[in-house]
C-alpha cells in the first residue's frame, strides 16, 4: 500500500475534487485492509460477535469525529485509525482473568494512557527509551501466528483459500495499493458463496453495545501495558514521520489529547484504540490529494465522512465474517498483516548492536506463553529489555 513519490522537480497535477478522492480511498483501504484483524482481535479476548461489531462501529465513528476536529480546526491533511498492531496483540493475548468487561477495562487504560502522553512530556520520553528494535520485535512476534494462517488455511482448505491467496499474489504484481482489499473482497465473496444460509440476518444493522469496565491485574499488564507500546511505536510515532516526510507539522499533544478521548469514549462499546494512521496517512497528505498542498485538509474531511458510511456497513460485515467457513477470514487477515511484519522484522534486526535481544524479544512474544495470568507480549519485553543492556556490558 505504497504511493510511489513523485520526480524531483516534477508537478503532479490533480484534477478538480482530487482530495475528496483521495480521503475516500484512503478510509476504504484503511477500513478494508484491516476490519477483519479488528474484529478477530476483539473476538480473541471475548467479545461476542454483536460486542466486536460495535466496537467496529465505535471505533470508525470515534476516528471520523476526531479527523473533523483536527482537520477542520487546523487545515491539516491529518487522519487518524484504529490500532491494527494493537489488534493482533489482542489475538495473541486471548481470554484474560475477568473477561471481556476487564479487556474494556483494559482499553480504557490504555486511553488514559494515551491522552497523558500529551499532557505529560516525561510519559512520551518514558515509551521512546523503549529500544525501537524491540518494540518491533515484540510486534513482529505477536504477528507471526497470525501471518502463518494463510500457509496453513491453504493447506487444509485449499478450495476455500487458495482464491484469497491468489488474488493477493496477483494484486501486488498489477495493483499493490489494493492487493490486501481485493483479497478481503475475495474472502468475503467465498464466505457468502460458501455460507448464506448461516448469516444473521437481524445483525446486519449498525448496533453499539454497551459493555461495563472492570479491571484486573493480568488485563492491566497483558493488554493495557503492551497496547499502549505498540500503539505508540508503531502507528502515532511513524504517523508524525509520515506527516513530516510531506511537510506537515502535527499538533503532538492536541492530536494525543483527541485520540485518547476517542479511545474512552469507543472503549466501553468495544474500541480498543484510536490512534495517528500511519500506512494510509501518506494518502491524505501526498501528491494523491492533488498539488494543492493548502487545499489536502480536504481530504481528511472527506475520510471522515467515509468512515461514517463505513460505520453503518460494520455489522454487516461482521455477520458476514462470523458466518466464514473455515479458515478463509483468518487467511484474509494474515495476509493483510505480512507487509507489517515484513517492516517490523526488518527494524527489529537491523542493528547488529542488540540484536539477540530483539531476536529474543521476538520469540517469546511468538511463543504466546501465559505465565501468572500475564501473556507473552509483557514478557517479551521484559526479556528483551534485560538483555540488552548485559550484551551491551559483554561488548
Amino acid at each position: 500500500m505504497r504511493s510511489a513519490a513523485p520526480a524531483p522537480g516534477r508537478r503532479v497535477a490533480a484534477p478538480d475534487g482530487h482530495p475528496v478522492a483521495a480521503g475516500v480511498v484512503t478510509a476504504v483501504v484503511g477500513f478494508s485492509s484491516s476490519f477483519v484483524v479488528v474484529l478477530a482481535g476483539l473476538a480473541a479476548v471475548g467479545a461476542s460477535a454483536s460486542e466486536a461489531a460495535s466496537g467496529l462501529v465505535a471505533l470508525c465513528v470515534a476516528q471520523a469525529l476526531g479527523m473533523l476536529w483536527l482537520g477542520l480546526r487546523h487545515r491539516t491533511p491529518l487522519t487518524l485509525a484504529w490500532s491494527t498492531p494493537g489488534a493482533a496483540l489482542l489475538v495473541s493475548t486471548g481470554v484474560v482473568e475477568g473477561g471481556w468487561p476487564a479487556a474494556v477495562g483494559a482499553f480504557v487504560v490504555t486511553a488514559l494512557l494515551i491522552g497523558l502522553t500529551g499532557l505529560v512530556p516525561w510519559l512520551g520520553d518514558l515509551v521512546g527509551r523503549i529500544p525501537t528494535s524491540l518494540a518491533r520485535a515484540m510486534l513482529a512476534g505477536v504477528l507471526l501466528p497470525l501471518c502463518l494462517a494463510p500457509v496453513t488455511g491453504l493447506a487444509d482448505s485449499p478450495a476455500l483459500v487458495g482464491p484469497v491467496v491468489l488474488t493477493w499474489v496477483l494484486g501486488l504484481l498489477l495493483f499493490p495499493r489494493w492487493a490486501v482489499p481485493a483479497s478481503l473482497a475475495v474472502a468475503l465473496a467465498v464466505v457468502l458463496v460458501e455460507a448464506r444460509s448461516d448469516v444473521d440476518v437481524d445483525a446486519l444493522l449498525p448496533t453499539l453495545a454497551w459493555t461495563t469496565p472492570t479491571w484486573t491485574v493480568p488485563a492491566l499488564v497483558s493488554i493495557a501495558l503492551p497496547l499502549y507500546v505498540v500503539t505508540m511505536a508503531s502507528q502515532n510515532v511513524p504517523g508524525v514521520a509520515v506527516m513530516a516526510s510531506h511537510g506537515y507539522a502535527v499538533p503532538w499533544r492536541e492530536s494525543m489529547t483527541v485520540t485518547g478521548l476517542g479511545t474512552l469514549l469507543s472503549a466501553p462499546f468495544g474500541g480498543h484504540a484510536v490512534n495517528l494512521a500511519a500506512i494510509t496517512a501518506a494518502m491524505a497528505a501526498g501528491p494523491l490529494a492533488g498539488a494543492d498542498r493548502a487545499r489536502r485538509w480536504v481530504a481528511s474531511t472527506s475520510a471522515a465522512v467515509t468512515y461514517l458510511v463505513l460505520a453503518a456497513l460494520a455489522s454487516a460485515l461482521t455477520a458476514v465474517v462470523v458466518a466464514a467457513p473455515g479458515d478463509v477470514v483468518q487467511a484474509a487477515a494474515g495476509l493483510a498483516l505480512v507487509g507489517t511484519l515484513a517492516s517490523s522484522l526488518a527494524g527489529a534486526l537491523a542493528e547488529e548492536d542488540g540484536r539477540e535481544a530483539a531476536a529474543v524479544c521476538f520469540l517469546v512474544a511468538a511463543s504466546g506463553i501465559t505465565v501468572l495470568g500475564v501473556g507473552s507480549a509483557f514478557w517479551a519485553l521484559v526479556a528483551g529489555l534485560a538483555l540488552r543492556p548485559l550484551l551491551a556490558a559483554r561488548r
